[in-house]
């Protein structure tokens, strides 16, 4: 053997060796860190802070002041016109077309706020303090409920640029006079104003990204009663749901995760073995997962059905598309004061902001279209009650300020999640047109029991909004298996 192919098998081995390391580094398994459930967020010095456990009744009300002065704010727009040549919303929300929902919102929405106040107040609301922080929820309670029907308490968590009124629809669906439906069970709803958004007081100390209100949310069901209980999240909900399943394995039964943004190693979850996760638009984000991801792209039809390639491929697109649509947040995990300062107490701005995200994160084909696709899933009532949360609570800046907690180093688990994998039942809804999907292939690396994934043709980023229906029939789908799960493995 000569001396070129005595090199050549030693840098053979060495690559298989170091290939080997690595693999190793990235399947190790690591213990789960013990949170802080007392860890005070809100103002001044927390050695005087008594907290007030009382849970107190909550609705939306405000006077006439309000909104005279935001009809004023929306009166006499200075709007600079779209470019001719230019696609309808090519360089941002068009500016004809929010001139027509401005007029909208000036005239025939603000004169029926009275109506949109009862449509608010629809669920019994409350706030309770949690950590130094006045938290907003809403609480359904199933009524009539039949003799030996389980109740199982779900914990429902919006995300940005949404709100609580993200899952009005399906809050309707889970707990109207249907259910049980198919399973025996029933479904007791709190569906909370995450830390400064809505109604929730915002953080008045650095550092309350993800990690932090995983903590805040599980405090907040232990005060309602709820030691055990599933959790469905779309938006920075899905990573305060992981995250909760990840610090509190003996207490989530399942939960739901809508979204993970690609190229984070930070959001993945560890639960028992009892317990279930449903999860809506599943990914599943590592090295191995995106090398799993990228082999299959080279031949998809031996990973995907056919029919479900477009799912998932070709990666250039998906991964253009994210870049397209990411500058946002590049702004908000930087400086969120200062588009912050950009957007509170200025309504057009806000509902510009807000809306384009509902319009291409829908279907990134509405950018093409005049009106932005709005008003083909969602009403312009539906969508300016959400633009009116943020407007009337001043949360744009603190709802943005999550960006730059969740992207901090003291919030990463710096890819220690990848190392945690989870035995727990898990459940996959995509969406033909949610910013990303993952294969079933790579999510098996981390959730190694994966009993559902379906695939639906319509949707996009905000499913319980957009096809309450469909979430509501994935839930109960998903929520019957585990629940039979458990019964037989009882018997």
């Amino acid at each position: 053997m000569g001396l070129a192919s005595h090199f050549l098998v030693l840098f053979v081995g060495c690559l298989c060796l170091t290939s080997y390391k690595l693999y190793r580094e990235h399947c190790k398994s690591l213990h789960i860190p013990r949170p802080d459930l007392q860890e005070y967020w809100g103002p001044g010095d927390a050695s005087s802070y008594q907290e007030n456990t009382q849970i107190r009744s909550f609705s939306v009300s405000y006077g006439a002041d309000v909104l005279n002065n935001l009809r004023r704010k929306l009166d006499n727009l200075p709007l600079t016109p779209p470019l001719e040549n230019a696609g309808p919303f090519e360089y941002g929300f068009n500016s004809n077309r929010l001139s027509q929902i401005v007029y909208y919102w000036r005239t025939d929405y603000l004169d029926r706020w009275s109506d949109r106040e009862t449509y608010l107040n629809q669920f019994p609301q409350f706030k309770t303090q949690i950590q130094g922080l006045d938290m907003h929820f809403i609480h359904v309670r199933p009524v009539n409920v039949p003799v030996g029907t389980q109740v199982l308490p779900l914990l429902l968590l919006h995300g940005w640029p949404s709100s609580v009124r993200e899952f009005y629809d399906l809050i309707a669906l889970l707990t109207g006079p249907d259910m049980p439906g198919e399973g025996n069970f029933v479904f007791e709803v709190i569906a909370p104003s995450i830390p400064g958004y809505g109604w929730s007081q915002g953080s008045a100390k650095v550092g309350l990204g993800v990690k932090k209100i995983a903590v805040i949310m599980k405090n907040l069901m232990t005060r309602l009663g709820h030691q055990r209980f599933y959790v469905h999240g779309s938006n920075w909900g899905t990573f305060i749901a992981d995250l909760m399943g990840t610090l509190f394995q003996e207490d989530i039964i399942g939960k739901s995760i809508n979204w993970h943004f690609p190229g984070d190693p930070t959001f993945h979850s560890f639960e028992p073995d009892y317990s279930g996760m449903h999860q809506c638009g599943c990914s599943a984000i590592g090295t191995l997962a995106s090398l799993k991801t990228m082999i299959a792209s080279l031949a998809p039809s031996f990973f995907v059905e056919e029919r479900y390639i477009p799912f998932y491929y070709p990666l250039g697109e998906y991964w253009k598309e994210l870049v397209y649509e990411s500058g946002y947040m590049h702004i908000q995990a930087t400086k969120p004061d200062t588009i912050g300062a950009a957007l509170v107490g200025n309504p057009v701005g806000l509902a510009a902001y807000i809306l384009e995200k509902f319009s291409t994160w829908t279907n990134k084909a509405f950018r093409s279209l005049p009106d932005g696709g709005l008003e083909r899933y969602f009403t312009l009532d539906a969508l300016l009650d959400n633009v009116m949360i943020y407007y009337l609570t001043d949360s744009i800046t603190t709802s943005q300020r999550l960006y730059a907690e969740a992207f901090s180093a003291n919030d990463l688990f710096s890819g220690e999640l990848e190392h945690m994998p989870t035995t727990v039942p898990t459940a996959c809804a995509k969406f033909r047109y949610d910013v990303l999907n993952t294969i079933d292939w790579a999510l098996q690396g981390h959730y190694v029991n994966l009993i559902q994934s379906n695939h639906y043709e319509d949707g996009g980023h905000f499913p319980a909004m957009q096809l309450p229906e469909t979430v509501y029939r994935d839930i109960n789908q998903f929520v019957r298996k585990v629940e039979q799960q458990k019964y037989s493995s009882v018997k």
